[in-house]
């Protein structure tokens, strides 16, 4: 409610769904007002975390030419606060390839063919497979989550745990990422497939009217943010259940039409996010299999740092 007082309606209703399932009593007010406490105290604790600081991002050109005039997202992000990691470039992974390299031009081969509005390479499961994880906003991870959270005989005390750890780590996640995407500033595909007649690669071909299969994130390509977050939930899953057997993992996605789809393991799962972001046409493999190994390692930070 107090940061996305907007959305007061929904909040209301679904904190109110939730409590009618508590039998009134004394331990249910007395969880409401520990809940709130709670709330307080994460709120007091980030008020300065420089989330709301100014953004002073600088699109780089030459004087008088014209660039797109829509900032890139939170450019700002990189300096915020983490929640467990020591510093948002604690997991930077190292630059991208090079233009002139032979992984290059895999990369954007593949997604030139696999992430095109019309691709014909792209099957109908791989289609659904993009528009399912165009969805960006945390609950379809917390779908995945409470995949474990249900399981029997788990407490609220420990899923609680579980619930904060995550939501702790996808944010440190999220700022770490974007610490790499403003470091690097790698082009999209939409602007590299228009353009790869200024790449200095011969294994690349200029395809002047390219579009992507989903419209493209405004911010750069490299690493993939929806891999760095799957990497770290599925890290912290694997932690969570140890040496007991992962339980069917399922979400749904609101940019799929509510569809729900399953995975039987976490790696299956964080694989699919890769994927989909190649079919989406928005990244390049390279840049997924960096951001799932950059997940894995804040997942595995946060597990031992929580």
């Amino acid at each position: 409610m107090a940061l996305i007082p907007q959305q007061k309606p929904a909040i209301e209703k679904a904190y109110s769904t939730a409590l009618k399932r508590v039998v009134d009593s004394n331990a249910k007010q007395a969880g409401v007002a520990v809940g709130k406490k709670a709330a307080q105290a994460i709120l007091a604790a980030r008020l300065n975390d420089g989330a709301n600081n100014a953004e002073s991002y600088r699109p780089h050109t030459s004087a008088g030419i014209y660039v797109p005039t829509v900032i890139p997202a939170v450019p700002h992000w990189p300096n915020r606060k983490p929640w467990l990691l020591n510093s948002a470039s604690q997991f930077r992974p190292g630059p991208p390839p090079s233009l002139d390299s032979k992984q290059w031009a895999l990369d954007l081969n593949e997604v030139k063919e696999l992430g095109a509005s019309g691709s014909v390479r792209r099957s109908k499961e791989q289609t659904k497979i993009a528009k399912f994880w165009e969805a960006t906003l945390p609950p379809i991870y917390h779908g995945v989550v409470h995949s474990v959270a249900t399981q029997a005989g788990r407490s609220a005390t420990r899923n609680a745990r579980l619930f904060a750890l995550v939501t702790q780590a996808s944010d440190d996640a999220l700022i770490a990422v974007f610490d790499g995407k403003y470091h690097y500033g790698l082009w999209r595909p939409i602007t590299a497939i228009r353009n790869a007649d200024v790449d200095g690669n011969p294994g690349t071909e200029r395809d002047p009217g390219w579009k992507p299969y989903i419209p493209t994130p405004m911010h750069p390509e490299y690493p993939c943010a929806h891999c760095v977050v799957a990497g770290t939930v599925g890290a912290i899953l694997k932690a969570e259940m140890g040496d007991k057997p992962m339980p069917l993992l399922t979400t749904k996605s609101d940019t799929a039409n509510g569809a729900s789809r399953s995975w039987v393991s976490v790696d299956e799962f964080v694989q699919e996010v890769s994927n989909a972001r190649i079919y989406d046409g928005v990244h390049y493999r390279t840049s997924a299999e960096i951001g799932t190994a950059m997940g894995v390692q804040i997942g595995n930070n946060a597990v031992l740092n929580f």
